[in-house]
């Protein structure tokens, strides 16, 4: 479902699509290119992870969300569509699959971030989701190289 459709009447409503990457030291961007229906703007949000080297990054995802979901929550947005690239983490917020033990706080974390809206939709997103991550990424590099 797309939020900015017809069926949304909510002029806070945004579209959001997420890339992110962290280093080892657990340092993050996360890219958002946002969408409503007046404008198109994109957004640098940094935040920090504890990196869990048996979770393979799974958990760069759950706090790059949690941090944007924060953002936008705080900003007053009422209705959110979150487009991402991670199709794992889209997974464990629809109930398909089972947290790992060592997520389930991160898991609570990002719930409670994207319960502060009315409405609120995390979908996988194969174009551009992937674009910003692999910008983050080149952010993240050349951070570490610096």
């Amino acid at each position: 479902m797309n939020v900015l459709s017809g069926k949304s009447r909510d002029p806070r409503a945004i579209e959001a699509t997420v890339g992110f990457a962290a280093d080892d030291a657990g340092n993050g961007i996360a890219y958002v290119r946002l969408r409503s229906r007046a404008a198109q703007r994109l957004v640098r949000v940094a935040f920090g992870v504890p990196r869990l080297p048996e979770l393979l990054g799974r958990e760069i995802g759950y706090a790059a969300l949690t941090a944007v979901a924060k953002r936008l929550a705080d900003s007053g947005c009422a209705t959110a569509s979150f487009k991402i690239s991670e199709s794992r983490l889209a997974e464990d917020l629809e109930g398909r699959t089972e947290v790992p033990a060592t997520l389930a706080l991160p898991y609570v974390n990002l719930r409670c971030q994207l319960n502060r809206f009315a409405h609120c939709v995390v979908s996988v997103d194969e174009r551009s989701a992937p674009d910003l991550a692999a910008r983050a990424r080149a952010e993240v590099t050349l951070h570490v190289a610096a």
